[in-house]
């Protein structure tokens, strides 16, 4: 079983292509079953963020079904069949090794918009989260996310790469309005980047700040968490009235924020859409004293930005990593063959012990035990030092030299079968599996 990539992101696509696309959990959750619903996918999970939609899917044929899980993706932004075409080339694949190398790319940071940004991290945990709890996530993707969880901790723990490159929302206030200190900021919304959001403002001194959201429960943790102010949804309007700033992060399906609720604040506002879909009405920069900065705008800006030794310090621990966990697979790929070699040996001694019981039925219990152990022995030695270079050479091509051990020993086809298994690698030193977490 191999591992399939098929995404879209700010590297590869405009924003507006990406606004399309955008999916809500109830949207994801579709990607999900429509990924199973071809018999070539056995496991599938989605990745999506405010600049990013990837299918991950463990897959038994890849022309059966890259092209499948490709037209599902940019389904909603197809018109018509003509249109495939000319999107198909903002779509990137990637498969088996260049799957595993790419999440763990992912997870690091290092293809973020803002490079070295942890907010991935929960969204890759999310991704995890969805797989698990629709049950679309097998031993393929699971020992993938879960050891991509650790390099991207790892990544940040050993270098300091967030702290080197600027997040999204500090780059969008830096454009917008580098400082708040004494305003007052609307903060739209109660997720990842609505938190990141309002740490941001407060830590530099923002005045009051309001948290509106959908639903209550959500907008007042937020807000009791950084002693700011909560409102519902329903008071957008009022809030917008007497703000200076106002940041958008909710991402929902249709625009919250409207050109008339805009316009009724008559003051100069500093406007910030991180949403995708975007949460504010991109006409609203006609009205008077009003600015807004987008997604579009800031993938421009950070895309120069580069963290110079963070990066290559990152880069190189997702190298190793990559070759710690492909090695990993590899050898682990080799025990059906080395399970069914052993299991050959022991029924070569069973049968031998059991013809020896025949020929000498006076065999007393002592005599039988010892003529057991030394054929166990002898069986034992013999298999050793094949098993043992079988899987160092398996490091190198594992499915050539389980095919040659198994040629050469007479293995059993339905005996490798018996103990074939979807593997999950564990690499020394991995602390034990944890269950996905909540959204850092």
């Amino acid at each position: 079983m191999s591992v399939l990539v098929v995404g879209i992101s700010h590297r590869s696509a405009p924003i507006p292509l990406l606004e399309q696309l955008a999916v809500d959990a109830d949207g994801a959750t579709k990607l999900v079953e429509d990924a199973l619903a071809n018999p070539h996918v056995s496991e599938a999970t989605v990745v999506a963020t405010c600049n990013r939609l990837e299918i991950y899917a463990a897959v038994d044929r890849f022309h059966g079904s890259v092209e499948d899980i490709s037209q599902r993706l940019l389904s909603p932004a197809m018109e018509g069949a003509d249109q495939v075409e000319d999107l198909l080339p903002h779509l990137y694949l990637h498969y088996d090794d260049g799957a595993v190398s790419h999440l763990f790319r992912v997870a690091a940071g290092l293809d973020s918009m803002a490079v070295g940004e942890a907010q991935i991290l929960g969204q890759t945990r999310e991704a995890l989260q969805l797989g698990q709890e629709l049950g679309s996530v097998g031993p393929v993707l699971n020992s993938l996310f879960q050891q991509a969880l650790r390099v991207g901790k790892r990544a940040h723990a050993e270098t300091g790469i967030d702290r080197a490159a600027p997040t999204l929302v500090s780059a969008a206030l830096d454009r917008a309005v580098p400082d708040v200190r004494g305003r007052r900021v609307v903060v739209l919304g109660a997720g990842s980047m609505a938190g990141l959001a309002v740490a941001t403002v407060v830590r530099r001194g923002a005045g009051e700040v309001v948290v509106v959201n959908r639903t209550p429960e959500r907008a007042e943790r937020l807000a009791g968490e950084y002693a700011a102010r909560w409102a519902p949804l329903t008071a957008l309007t009022t809030e917008i009235a007497t703000a200076d700033v106002v940041m958008a992060c909710a991402g929902a399906m249709g625009v919250l924020v409207s050109r008339e609720a805009v316009a009724a604040a008559r003051r100069p506002l500093a406007m910030v859409d991180l949403a995708l879909p975007h949460d504010i009405d991109p006409s609203v920069t006609d009205l008077p004293g009003v600015s807004l900065v987008t997604l579009a705008e800031l993938a421009d800006d950070l895309r120069s930005s580069e963290a110079g030794a963070e990066v290559e310090a990152v880069r190189g621990i997702v190298t190793d990593e990559v070759e710690a966990f492909l090695s990993a697979r590899r050898q682990a790929s080799m025990t059906p063959a080395v399970v069914a070699l052993r299991s050959m040996a022991t029924g070569v001694v069973e049968s031998e012990m059991a013809r020896l019981e025949r020929r000498l039925p006076a065999l007393d219990e002592t005599t039988r035990a010892e003529l057991l152990q030394s054929l166990r022995r002898v069986a034992d030695k013999l298999v050793h030092q094949p098993t043992i270079r079988a899987k160092e050479l398996g490091d190198r091509d594992a499915v050539s030299y389980a095919t040659a051990l198994a040629e050469l020993f007479a293995l059993d086809p339905e005996a490798v079968d018996a103990v074939t298994r979807p593997v999950e690698p564990h690499l020394p030193g991995d602390p034990p599996e944890e269950p996905g977490e909540g959204q850092s």
